[in-house]
């Protein structure tokens, strides 16, 4: 279990760039991006013990970074 947060631009270091102008210029990506960000710091939250859940709970979290992370892949390649 890592208790480091995944950030966007870390999951994606080498379109940090585009990440900015994508979440300034592109209202979808920007709402993506936004609840992409609300899950990892829950997930982040639970992992380092300040918000305790169910273990069904933090996976279902898990999942949904996932599927989040797999809309948000296809519009920063472009």
């Amino acid at each position: 279990m890592s208790h480091v947060p995944h950030e966007l631009h870390e999951e994606f270091p080498d379109k940090a760039e585009r990440i900015h102008a994508l979440k300034t210029g592109d209202a979808h990506f920007a709402r993506l991006a936004e609840a992409y960000h609300e899950v990892n710091r829950e997930i982040h939250r639970i992992e380092s013990g300040v918000a305790p859940t169910s273990d069904e709970i933090l996976e279902r979290l898990k999942k949904q970074r996932l599927n989040l992370l797999d809309e948000i892949a296809p519009l920063l390649r472009g």
